[in-house]
C-alpha cells in the first residue's frame, strides 16, 4: 500500500466483489489475489479479506431486512453451526497453506453449475419449505462443515450454502441469498476472531477494502429482491462458469 492508486482500487474491487458474493459468492477469488498483489502475505490477506466479508455480510442483512425480507430465526440455528465450524477452519488456515486448494475448488463449482443446469425442475414456490424438525438437523450439520471451509478460505462457499438452501429447504432464491448473508455474517465473526488472535489482520486496507465491500452488498440486495430468483439463477451460472474457469487455467 504504497502508491495513492492502491486505495482507490481496494474501494472498487470491494464494490464489485460485495455485489458479485451478495448475488451468487466466489468473489474472495478477486479480492484476494487483489490484496496478495498489493503486498499482504497470503495469511494476513485471508485474515484482513475476513474485515471485508463481516462489513459486507451485515450491509447484505441490512438491505434485505429493508426489503421485508428475512428468515428468522432459521438462520440464527445454521449461523451458529457454522460458527463453531468456522472456528476450526480459520485455525486450520492460520496454520497450513493451501496452495492445491484451487483445483479442487475449480472441480467443485463444475459439479454445482452441473446440478443448477440439470437438476430437475421444481416450482419452490408450489412446495412448503422445510425449515423444521429432521430438516433443521441436517442443515445445522451441513453448515457445520460449511463453516469449517468458509472459517478456511470462504472463496466460493456461497456456491455451496445456495444449492443446499434452495434444493433440501426449498427456498426461493431470494431467501436464500438473504439467509446465506446472515449466516455468513455470524460465522466470519467467529473467524475474524481466531485471525485477530494470530495477528493475521490488516485493519487499515481491510477497512478500505469494507467500504466497498458493503456499498456493493447493499445495493445488491436490493436489486436481487427487485428482479427476483429468474434474475439471480442466470447470475449464479455466469459467475460458477467464470470462477470455475479462473481457477482451473489462472
Amino acid at each position: 500500500m504504497t502508491e495513492w492508486w492502491h486505495y482507490p482500487l481496494l474501494i472498487v474491487v470491494g464494490f464489485v466483489v460485495g455485489f458479485i458474493n451478495t448475488i451468487a459468492g466466489g468473489a474472495s477469488l478477486i479480492s484476494l489475489p487483489t490484496l496478495i498483489f498489493l503486498g499482504l502475505p497470503p495469511a494476513v490477506a485471508n485474515g484482513t479479506n475476513r474485515v471485508a466479508i463481516a462489513v459486507q455480510t451485515a450491509m447484505a442483512t441490512a438491505g434485505f431486512k429493508s426489503k421485508g425480507v428475512s428468515n428468522f430465526p432459521f438462520n440464527l440455528y445454521l449461523g451458529f453451526a457454522a460458527l463453531l465450524g468456522a472456528i476450526i477452519g480459520a485455525q486450520i488456515a492460520v496454520d497450513i497453506k493451501g496452495e492445491t486448494f484451487n483445483r479442487i475448488l475449480a472441480i467443485i463449482m463444475i459439479v454445482v453449475v452441473c446440478l443448477i443446469v440439470f437438476k430437475p425442475r421444481i416450482k419452490i414456490e408450489d412446495l412448503p419449505e422445510r425449515l423444521t424438525g429432521k430438516y433443521r438437523w441436517l442443515s445445522m450439520l451441513a453448515f457445520f462443515f460449511i463453516g469449517i471451509y468458509g472459517g478456511f478460505i470462504n472463496a466460493g462457499i456461497g456456491f455451496v450454502i445456495i444449492l443446499f438452501l434452495h434444493y433440501v429447504n426449498r427456498m426461493g432464491l431470494v431467501k436464500v441469498n438473504a439467509t446465506k448473508v446472515s449466516v455468513v455474517f455470524i460465522y466470519t465473526m467467529a473467524a475474524l476472531a481466531v485471525f485477530i488472535l494470530n495477528d493475521k489482520v490488516n485493519w487499515k486496507v481491510g477497512f478500505i477494502l469494507a467500504a466497498g465491500n458493503g456499498l456493493g452488498a447493499w445495493f445488491s440486495s436490493r436489486v436481487s429482491v427487485k428482479k427476483g430468483d429468474g434474475f439471480i439463477k442466470t447470475f449464479l451460472v455466469i459467475m460458477v462458469i467464470a470462477m470455475a474457469i479462473k481457477l482451473w487455467f489462472f
